[in-house]
């Protein structure tokens, strides 16, 4: 008797092993798009939450808003504590947009935002103006699945002294 392996045995362990070589493959490219996505996400977030924090803190302690409600929901004008004028806007909503504080960014160039809303609420009967901020924002530089778009919004009550 002669022992061997046909070539059939063969051809059967190497699609054996070609099937597995793509499952695997398959998960690897999974798990690195998950991560991609994430990575994604946690700059967007926090490239919004650091734009909201200044415009909270910057707000909060404004000594009034002008012209209140604001005509241009992209832009709220107000002057800071110090009494000088100053400004909030959203810039090229869209494909590259981005927060300015006066003429500075507050958003850098891997978020775009893509919806921005920025109303100011005249106070009444002992209650202070308000604005209402809602930002979105996505990742410029990712495409597809990798894609993250964050929405956040809150209401900031001016000090009245």
């Amino acid at each position: 008797m002669k022992k061997g392996v046909s070539l059939i045995e063969i051809l059967i362990v190497v699609a054996i092993f070609a099937v597995l070589g793509l499952l695997i493959s398959r998960v690897i490219l999974t798990t690195l798009r998950g991560s991609n996505r994430s990575d994604s996400l946690v700059k967007v977030r926090d490239n919004l939450d650091y734009a909201l924090s200044v415009m909270e803190r910057q707000i909060r302690n404004a000594e009034s808003v002008s012209p209140c409600p604001n005509p241009d929901t992209t832009r709220v004008d107000f002057r800071d504590s110090n009494g000088i004028a100053t400004y909030f806007a959203c810039t090229n909503v869209g494909a590259t947009g981005y927060v300015a504080s006066g003429s500075a960014r507050l958003t850098n160039d891997e978020v775009a935002i893509t919806a921005c809303s920025l109303i100011c609420t005249a106070g009444t009967g002992g209650v202070p103006p308000a604005i209402d901020i809602s930002l979105e924002a996505r990742g410029a530089n990712q495409t597809g699945v990798e894609r993250a778009i964050v929405t956040i919004a809150t209401k900031i009550f001016l000090r009245t002294y």
